[in-house]
């Protein structure tokens, strides 16, 4: 990974699990990012602790407030984000906060249906609109005219539980709306790599393995990836690609997924 040269990256959801272990891993970094913002709901509460401990030792960390569901606190945090970087652009938005009910399709509701499609599909549609202008600075600001992850880019992180020709771990987990609102986030990657094309802006929809997290993990099962593995790799994957795989489904290690 010595050719990924990210001057400024945001990740949302980063207080836990894949969000915190992407923080880690920019920061460890041999040349890492300039500056790195990990959006959480609430910086100041407990389940930040690890991040408010990151962030007393790197200063180039920057916690922001974001919650993805609420259009006040998206446009605070692109203006937050603007501020700091004094000028330059934001190089990779990382939507990575994200929602799962365990619900089969008998007992799914309006309410909870809504409420993950909220987070994990209008979430990052409204992140990309409020932070275009400095991603577009960044493709603006950076030489050559291929896309790439170092000049501008927007992650989505989805799942394979999304996709709709290979239904994923189906007898394992049901989550109707958490699938629904993969597929639906596939889509909008895919939308927003057509639209953002002319700006330089990459758009690539990841899936990060079955990871050994919070969401990731029911009762006594252990997933078979490390949040470590799962970042490594994924890592891996961006400091490679390029505009041929803007508008893709692509897995940890790099393969494509069917839609």
């Amino acid at each position: 990974m010595g050719e990924f040269n990210v001057r400024s990256v945001l990740v949302t959801g980063a207080n836990r699990g894949i969000g915190l272990g992407l923080v880690q891993h920019f920061l460890r970094m041999p040349n890492p990012p300039e500056w790195v913002f990990a959006g959480c709901r609430d910086p100041k509460g407990q389940r930040a602790q690890e991040l408010q401990n990151l962030a007393a030792k790197h200063p180039n960390l920057v916690i922001i407030p974001l919650e993805v569901t609420d259009p006040t606190s998206i446009k605070a945090a692109a203006a937050r984000v603007e501020e700091q970087l004094g000028g330059s652009g934001l190089n990779i938005l990382i939507n990575n906060a994200g929602s799962a009910q365990p619900r089969t399709l008998d007992n799914e509701t309006l309410e909870t249906m809504t409420q993950t499609y909220t987070i994990n599909t209008v979430g990052p549609m409204l992140l990309g609109q409020a932070f275009l202008p400095l991603l577009k600075k960044a493709a603006q600001g950076s030489p050559g005219s291929g896309l790439s992850c170092s000049k501008a880019a927007i992650v989505n992180m989805s799942s394979y539980a999304g996709s709709i020709e290979d239904v994923y771990v189906w007898d394992f987990g049901q989550v109707v709306s958490y699938r629904c609102s993969k597929a639906a986030l596939n889509m909008l990657t895919k939308c927003q790599s057509l639209a953002y094309k002319e700006h330089g802006i990459l758009c690539v929809t990841l899936h990060p393995g079955w990871v050994q997290t919070d969401m990731g993990g029911s009762g006594s099962f252990k997933p078979p990836l490390t949040v470590d593995a799962s970042v490594q790799g994924m890592l891996k994957v961006l400091s490679s690609i390029s505009e041929k795989e803007t508008g893709t489904f692509l897995d940890w290690e790099g393969k494509v997924l069917p839609w």
